[in-house]
């Protein structure tokens, strides 16, 4: 499989903002969620600058973890919403989402490679089949270094670091604004996983009878819980550490599972860009008894889920008190 080099300094020029705020190393229960807000978007931002060399030279692996932590700043954002709320914030969410779109067709295209090999054995007809899908992972490759590479995605890098950092959500002076800021992160955390649990609870009760848009949907709010989850893991008492472990591997077997259908559906659809080449491609993505096991440990998960009731009583510290 073809991999393109890339300026090495590539990553190099692509840095965050100057940051003025010295903040702690660690989230804690009663911490303003201002503060808490830039520790959590600084960690995932710089996790994306940290895969960002690897991602260019077409390694699978630095791909993947550049589209979770590029997950992770996009839920922090909507995790801390309304406080982060501003004229910017749609600027920087159209940019992230076009870096998401970049990324997400050589994910997908990684994914469904990975299947045909899995399936494949050493039948000559499915070598040649590769072939097709090797050519259009590296033309999709092509398209995705050059965007990497380019001024925009240094923009975008320079952009959302400024605006996490000093934008104008953070200096808005109406009574409601310092409000939000001054809240004490226990207690906005707790308030907006409680509301997050009970839609995705609600919604996967119907998992059966969702199409694939719709159980698209629910595995996204999954992941918007799972990643909130493990991006609070700071704030977790001693205590509470197992029932948070518990909560996380219901979340992600879920996730795992929903994942799994999502990929199949992504790989067929991309299979029939090649039927033309290659016949009936996209059956190997097509397999009903696969995606009934699926749906059924999904299920599982989430009645477990259920029965934990994780976010109706506080783990994160209760009546926490602002920090100085």
């Amino acid at each position: 499989m073809a991999r393109p080099t890339t300026n090495s300094t590539a990553a190099a020029r692509a840095k965050p903002a100057a940051r003025r705020n010295v903040l702690p190393g660690r989230l804690s229960p009663g911490m303003a969620c201002d503060t808490a807000f830039r520790i959590i978007a600084r960690r995932h931002l710089d996790a994306v600058l940290a895969q960002h060399d690897g991602t260019c030279r077409g390694d699978p692996d630095a791909l993947h973890q550049i589209r979770i932590a590029l997950t992770h700043l996009r839920t922090a954002i909507r995790f801390f919403s309304p406080m982060d709320d501003d004229a910017l914030r749609p600027d920087v969410w159209a940019e992230l989402k076009w870096l998401n779109s970049q990324l997400g067709m050589v994910r997908d295209l990684d994914v469904a490679i990975e299947r045909v090999v899995a399936e494949s054995g050493n039948e000559l007809a499915v070598v040649a089949e590769l072939q097709h899908w090797d050519e259009k992972r590296a033309e999709s490759h092509r398209l995705l270094a050059r965007a990497l590479q380019s001024a925009r995605f240094r923009r975008l890098v320079e952009h959302t670091s400024a605006w996490i950092e000093s934008g104008p959500w953070s200096t808005r002076r109406s009574k409601e604004a310092v409000r939000l800021r001054r809240c004490p992160l226990a207690d906005h955390a707790t308030a907006r996983l409680a509301e997050w649990e009970e839609t995705l609870l609600k919604k996967a009760r119907k998992l059966g009878k969702l199409d694939v848009e719709k159980r698209h949907k629910l595995r996204l709010l999954n992941k918007r819980v799972t990643y909130s989850v493990e991006s609070l893991a700071d704030l977790f008492a001693d205590e509470s550490l197992t029932k948070q472990k518990s909560i996380l591997k219901q979340l992600r077997k879920a996730q795992k599972s929903l994942g799994q259908l999502n990929d199949d559906a992504r790989g067929q659809a991309l299979a029939a860009s090649l039927n033309e080449i290659v016949p009936e491609a996209g059956i190997r993505f097509l397999d009903r008894k696969r995606e009934k096991k699926l749906l059924r440990a999904a299920s599982k998960a989430y009645r477990k889920l259920d029965k934990a009731k994780p976010f109706r009583s506080s783990d994160l510290a209760p009546n926490a008190q602002p920090e100085d």
